[in-house]
């Protein structure tokens, strides 16, 4: 029976890939990377796929540069003096407090303690206990607990709820310290989340970050998925959420790329049909992010993660050329979806990666016709 199952799992995939695998005009072939016809990312300065970084999505070299020396000395001080530096109702705050807390949180994974020895991220400790009315360190605190339920245990279990408590008391006091901080509510969301707040007490606590912060895309993001159709919502309630984000999106906010992430948190387990990702919802979708990257800053820390998303999209729409436009601002890091989802983020962007190339110089790309 095991067998019969394998087999059809074999077929499946097959459909999956067929409209990669195919060859003729317009269409590509992937070949072994050492054919003569294979498509060279490194001919167009891409990274390697083991020089990858998968921790962010986009470059922040503060943020590497203080993590490095908490990690390194295990002093938190640097951590705390640059989150304080940090605009309070901005994107880069959201991510830096992100990553604090995913750091301490894989450092215990990767030392959980025992006789004789300390568990990984004591800096996260030491700095609750050092400062206990910072308010970055309440909110890493506060992620840190989010992401330790996640991680550590599964929804639904008394270990699971525990935690999240845990971390809505942890919430509560960040709110505390700071009360016009739109951060401890944005966790807070994800607590929301894996609790099952009822759709009332979301919404209310969904106004105490729109009178906060009512253009931040992280705070979409993460509400988003309460919404979805696999939590607490619907197919309908994440698509009217997405669109109502993206119809009062102000000139050059990223928000009008929220129902693209709507259509992927939706996407079929399986996609048989080709022509799924040239249909309406998917390509005006699409388009709604392409318009947003286009007009956002330059300098959005959120501008990465719509553009990873648009790679995905536009590969498996095989619009190549776009999508290399895409791939020449991103190449480098893959801390983003839809890699992250991915058991080797890495991997999964350079399968993506390379069809892409391969599609372009398909169609008479080649690196001299790229525009940078």
């Amino acid at each position: 029976m095991e067998i019969l199952w394998v087999l059809i799992a074999l077929v499946m995939l097959g459909f999956v890939l067929l409209p990669f695998l195919r060859r003729g005009r317009g269409a590509i072939g992937l070949v072994s990377p050492d054919h003569p016809d294979a498509a060279d990312p490194a001919n167009y300065g891409f990274v390697r796929e083991e020089e990858l970084d998968i921790r962010m999505p986009g470059p922040d070299q503060d943020l590497m540069d203080v993590l490095d020396v908490v990690q390194r000395t295990q002093d938190y001080r640097a951590a705390q003096q640059l989150l304080a530096g940090t605009e309070a109702e901005g994107e880069r705050r959201w991510q830096r407090v992100q990553a604090f807390a995913g750091a301490a949180s894989l450092e215990l994974a990767q030392r959980p303690g025992g006789v004789g020895e300390a568990p990984g991220g004591q800096w996260l400790r030491v700095w609750r206990a050092a400062a206990p009315k910072d308010a970055g360190g309440a909110a890493v605190h506060a992620e840190f607990l989010v992401q330790q339920a996640w991680r550590t245990a599964s929804p639904g279990t008394d270990e699971f709820r525990i935690i999240m408590e845990e971390a809505k008391a942890a919430c509560g006091d960040a709110a505390l310290l700071a009360p016009g901080d739109p951060i401890p509510y944005i966790v807070e969301l994800s607590v929301a989340r894996g609790l099952g707040y009822s759709q009332k007490d979301f919404e209310q606590l969904w106004l105490k970050i729109l009178d906060r912060a009512p253009n931040h895309m992280g705070a979409h993001l993460a509400a988003l998925h309460y919404w979805c159709e696999k939590w607490h919502g619907s197919r309908e309630l994440a698509y009217s959420f997405a669109e109502a984000a993206a119809a009062r999106a102000p000139q050059g906010s990223l928000l009008a790329a929220m129902p693209l992430f709507a259509v992927f948190e939706h996407l079929p387990e399986v996609t048989l049909v080709s022509g799924f990702w040239q249909t309406e919802v998917v390509t005006k979708a699409v388009h709604g992010a392409l318009h947003a990257v286009h007009s956002a800053r330059p300098d959005d820390p959120m501008l990465a993660h719509v553009r990873h998303l648009l790679v995905f999209f536009l590969v498996r729409g095989e619009r190549w050329s776009e999508a290399m436009s895409q791939l020449v601002h991103i190449d480098g890091h893959v801390g983003a979806l839809p890699w992250t989802l991915s058991a080797d983020p890495a991997a999964e962007f350079a399968v993506y990666r390379a069809l892409a190339v391969a599609g372009y110089e398909a169609n008479g790309g080649s690196p001299a016709t790229l525009p940078h």
